[in-house]
């Protein structure tokens, strides 16, 4: 049996076709669309009429793969380019209707969860409590649990995307004051959420997501080419270097750094910011890089809960913001009320 997720962030759109009949999903089939969304919305978060046409057409061009690769229904989602634009509705809709497949937008909380479960899958049970940090475009998700799923989860507005925009819009470099004002920011955003991490003593700390995956990259990890299993870390110290470098040249200079591409040179150094100020905050000096995220949590959930009840159950119609435990009983999210 063979299970699609395909995910719409705020620089491409992705599909992943998998094998879902053990316990693993095994990928068989990957497709990018690079779209770079983040540069397209106004200053309220919205999307346009042009940036929508061309995310349908990328949504329309990945579902027909999708069929050709033999699934159905993919799962499908969008982050918070989607999720936090005032015309979400209207974007929901019109790719809907030019591309015949509905997307969800997941609540932070949500995509923190579903990172963690297969973050937790990856690490093993010899990692112990575990915290995992994921920073996206426009969201930074933290997580931490002793089980499957996490005991508490957050997501904060401290997305690389849209600090670089809020902060850094046409200095290139910046100017060192709007860097600490980023740091300022992080600081104020991530006070409570680290106390919280501090407490629990967390046994082992990992990092998701294509910007922390570069990062590491570019403090010496090694390179894509040596597979998934190779081990991977992002240290403080480390970090704190590169931060310096990375704040002294251009975007286009960054891009010839090791495991820095063309399209996250413009927000890796406020990616690197929001790390180096986690990491400090709570305490963390080094982060086991993870290769699964949030689309592997999406699988994983779906092959051990046996079918899609969770997904499929809708909030408000739109947004899924948790899912269900076996016997489909609703799951109340890590760290509400």
């Amino acid at each position: 049996m063979r299970v699609g997720v395909v995910d719409v962030g705020s620089n491409t759109v992705r599909l992943v076709v998998a094998d879902a009949d053990g316990q693993v999903p095994l990928p068989v089939h990957t497709v990018k669309r690079r779209l770079r969304l983040a540069q397209d919305v106004d200053r309220d978060g919205r999307l346009g009429e042009e940036p929508v046409h061309r995310l349908t057409e990328a949504v329309r061009e990945v579902r027909e793969e999708a069929h050709r690769w033999g699934v159905a229904e993919p799962f499908a989602f969008a982050t918070s380019i989607v999720r936090d634009a005032p015309n979400r509705t209207e974007v929901l809709d019109a790719v809907e209707a030019g591309a015949g497949l509905r997307l969800r937008t997941l609540s932070g909380e949500a995509e923190a969860e579903l990172t963690f479960l297969a973050a937790r899958r990856w690490m093993g049970w010899r990692a112990g409590p575990l915290v995992l940090f994921d920073i996206g475009g426009g969201t930074f998700e933290v997580a931490f649990g002793r089980s499957r799923l996490p005991d508490y989860a957050a997501s904060l507005p401290l997305g690389a995307g849209r600090l670089t925009r809020e902060y850094f819009d046409g200095q290139d470099p910046p100017r060192p004051r709007d860097i600490k004002a980023v740091r300022r920011q992080v600081r104020h955003q991530l006070r409570d959420v680290a106390a919280r991490i501090r407490w629990e003593m967390p046994h082992t700390a990992v990092a998701t997501s294509r910007t922390l995956q570069q990062l590491a990259r570019l403090c010496g990890a090694a390179p894509g080419r040596y597979g998934p299993f190779a081990q991977r870390q992002l240290g403080r110290r480390d970090l704190g270097v590169a931060l310096q470098e990375l704040a002294r040249l251009p975007a286009e200079h960054r891009a010839q750094l090791p495991g820095i591409s063309a399209a996250r040179a413009g927000q890796c150094l406020a990616g690197a910011v929001v790390a180096h100020t986690a990491m400090k905050l709570t305490g963390l000096e080094v982060l086991t890089v993870c290769p699964w995220a949030l689309r592997e949590g999406i699988l994983l959930r779906y092959i051990e809960d046996g079918d899609a009840a969770w997904w499929t159950r809708e909030d408000d119609g739109r947004t899924f913001s948790g899912g269900t435990r076996g016997g489909g009983t609703p799951l109340r999210l890590a760290g509400s009320p």
